[in-house]
């Protein structure tokens, strides 16, 4: 379980992100190897192992990208807390990226979560100082206000075991 959201581990935080990606023909390799380590990801692994990948692929779609009548879960501050995409989180952290010396993938808005979330454990990685107070202002302004509501809807959508344990994850994430 993540705790202490703030203080979560590099690595942790990257598996989080990680598991946003849209899964492709090796994901389930790779989330079995994990599974060593995180022993919350056996049980969504074993369900996996009895779900075709296309019908993952589906459900990754309906809930991040494109579900219908609406998506449920867009991975996206703006998206998910005002209803549209490229809002002011975009602006905000751009700058707040520059400041740190990083910029975001290109194609990819500033405020999607896998890069809020690898953007936190680089900076967790830094030494003291000047970058804790940006991962400090990452994690308040970007981070606290909706990432915790957001793993609840999570849990709450999800037809798939990961999706529900990564929720309850991105729940568990907090000030604490």
């Amino acid at each position: 379980m993540v705790t202490g959201g703030v203080n979560a581990s590099p690595e942790t935080l990257r598996l989080l992100s990680g598991l946003l990606a849209s899964p492709g023909s090796g994901s389930l390799a790779v989330l079995r190897e994990l599974a060593g380590e995180h022993a919350w990801l056996a049980e969504p692994v074993a369900e996996l192992e009895q779900t075709r990948l296309d019908e993952w692929q589906s459900e990754h779609g309906r809930l991040f990208i494109s579900g219908h009548p609406k998506t449920v879960c867009p991975p996206f501050e703006s998206a998910f807390l005002g209803g549209a995409m490229f809002g002011d989180a975009c602006d905000q952290l751009g700058d707040l990226y520059r400041r740190i010396g990083l910029q975001a993938d290109e194609g990819v808005p500033p405020d999607y979560l896998g890069t809020l979330l690898e953007c936190a454990a680089y900076l967790r990685e830094q030494p003291c100082g000047h970058s804790s107070e940006l991962l400090q202002e990452l994690w308040r302004e970007h981070v606290a206000p909706w990432v915790p509501r957001y793993g609840t809807v999570l849990q709450q959508e999800s037809r798939l075991l990961l999706y529900r344990q990564l929720g309850q994850q991105l729940a568990d994430l907090s000030d604490e």
